[in-house]
């Protein structure tokens, strides 16, 4: 959906509003400029950054449209993830307070739930707040009457039916894996010992604390009135995301002003009684990757200008990243009202040496275009990246991650609007695309692997696979046939085609999963088995 466009020279006059004027100049001038490109590009409709150094702030609001209001310090955003820092102090607080230690047992506050255990070990605290859980990402009976609202309608009935059945594939605290379920369950923990809900307890020991007035899991009428719209990576309106159960993963909302409050409170600038359940809260405590670690929520990464303190988020149609160095000399918060990445802002904020990616603008591109770089590229001999369309829009996915869409900004030229990645495919002499060039922490080369063998299949078999099919009782596989091309739809999930590599065999291409059919002894098809990350789902066919 196309917003109107300035160009930067314009738009430093007019979708650039400063409070606090009085300290203006705190913000890198460099951070200014890219903020203002990107709304002039039309990546965000708007922007807020508040930055602090040397105990200084500046809040500043972009906007690329001349003819609308300037966001400001009072605008209310989904924050997302940086949720789960909130999370993480109100489990440091309890822990500062006595009621609990990192090392006790999820079980501990949760006593009448049946939980996953592995090797004699239970499932810490602590292991939900650095995401050592070993729980996924989230829960596999996740199936929202709202796909656009997902987390609304599940609850403590559903929470309480995953865990008892779920099966842990390794054990807890052994290895890093980011989970909304985890921190999600710890909030409602939480808040369930302390007999509360997640937003009372969060108001009562953090925000009315700290001041925190126009923040909170739910839209107040006085919020909502300051509400920005949200919009998805397309540009889109979207609606904003409600919370039951898992509440802790991501449900506040927040504006500017308060934000910087919690951000100031967390650099020890502004003294509260919060101050040592918040140093705690930061603290690493596990490895993340290679470069980051992982405290209780909070990650820090060490750079060669010393180390950083941060979180980012992101919902359907908001983007936030708050951070801080951990000499207390700089700080930020950044609030998008888009769901595109804003990190490199956040980072770039805190490290005159930490890249900014280029303003981009998404050009029109025809879908028979956009099919020639369909396929699978290798940049390793574990790592794939399949490019696929659907629905007019080009994604890319690789081995082990979820599908990212990408938007063409010339031709060969494509970007991701949730994480700093561009990708520019390479040509050979005929003209056909051969390969890709990654550009995410450099340039990665990877060829184009041979299309996978697809086999041929008469009409009437294809036809014998479309029906109805149950894993469970909220969990419903569609198959269908559309103009010759077999999908396969799971609930609340996006329909996706299937290719066949021999009779009752078929492979996707967008994901690494395989389905087979199976055949009752009349030769009619009975079941599908679902094979992917290791398990054997079986779904008997319930309709044709």
């Amino acid at each position: 959906m196309a917003r109107n466009k300035l160009d930067w020279s314009v738009a430093l006059l007019t979708a650039v509003a400063v409070c606090c004027a009085a300290q203006a100049g705190v913000m890198p001038d460099r951070v200014a400029q890219a903020a203002g490109d990107r709304v002039a590009a039309g990546e965000f409709p708007a922007l807020v950054i508040a930055t602090v150094r040397d105990g200084k702030f500046e809040i500043a609001g972009f906007r690329a449209s001349a003819d609308g209001k300037l966001p400001t310090g009072d605008t209310v955003f989904e924050i997302g993830s940086v949720t789960k820092t909130f999370t993480g102090l109100l489990l440091a607080e309890a822990v500062q307070s006595g009621q609990v230690s990192l090392d006790d047992p999820l079980a501990k506050l949760l006593a009448d739930f049946t939980l996953p255990t592995r090797g004699g070990k239970q499932i810490t605290l602590g292991d939900l707040a650095d995401q050592h859980s070993g729980l996924p990402r989230l829960p596999a009976n996740m199936q929202p009457a709202d796909p656009a609202d997902p987390y609304a309608d599940y609850d403590s009935v559903s929470l309480r039916m995953f865990l008892g059945t779920y099966k842990l594939p390794r054990d807890p605290g052994a290895e890093y894996e980011y989970s909304n379920l985890g921190e999600g369950i710890l909030g409602y923990a939480l808040a369930a010992t302390a007999r509360t809900t997640y937003g009372d307890v969060l108001r009562q020991r953090v925000l009315a604390p700290l001041g925190m007035n126009d923040t909170g899991v739910a839209l107040t009428d006085a919020m909502r009135a300051h509400l920005a719209p949200g919009h998805d990576a397309d540009g889109k309106p979207v609606k904003n995301w409600n919370f039951d159960v898992l509440a802790g993963a991501g449900a506040i909302k927040s504006t500017a002003n308060d934000m910087l409050r919690y951000l100031r409170a967390n650099m020890g600038l502004d003294q509260t009684a919060l101050l040592p359940a918040m140093r705690l809260a930061q603290t690493p405590r596990a490895d993340m990757d290679a470069v980051d670690r992982v405290g209780l929520a909070w990650i820090t990464r060490a750079t060669p200008q010393g180390r950083i303190v941060w979180h980012n988020g992101m919902t359907a149609g908001y983007a936030s990243f708050l951070g801080f160095t951990a000499d207390g000399s700089r700080g930020v918060v950044v609030l998008a009202n888009e769901a595109a990445s804003v990190d490199d802002l956040g980072f770039a904020a805190l490290d005159d040496a930490a890249p900014l990616a280029p303003a981009r603008k998404t050009i029109a591109m025809s879908r028979d275009a956009l099919g020639a770089y369909q396929g699978v590229f290798r940049l390793s001999d574990k790592m794939d990246l399949q490019v696929l369309l659907l629905a007019d829009r080009l994604y890319i996915q690789a081995t082990g991650q979820g599908p990212v869409p990408v938007y063409p900004s010339a031709p060969n030229e494509f970007f991701a609007k949730v994480a700093d990645i561009a990708i520019t495919f390479t040509r050979d002499a005929k003209g056909g695309v051969d390969g890709l060039v990654l550009h995410q922490g450099g340039d990665h080369r990877a060829p184009r692997v041979p299309d996978a063998p697809v086999a041929t299949l008469d009409a009437g078999t294809l036809a014998s696979y479309v029906g109805t099919y149950r894993f469970a009782p909220t969990a419903i596989f569609d198959i269908a046939l559309k103009d010759g091309q077999l999908m396969a739809q799971l609930t609340g999930q996006p329909s996706l085609p299937v290719f066949p590599r021999a009779k009752d065999k078929f492979f996707y291409k967008v994901v690494d999963a395989q389905i087979d059919f199976e055949r009752g002894p009349d030769g009619t098809v009975v079941a599908l088995v679902l094979h992917q990350n290791g398990r054997d789902l079986r779904a008997p066919k319930v309709a044709p």
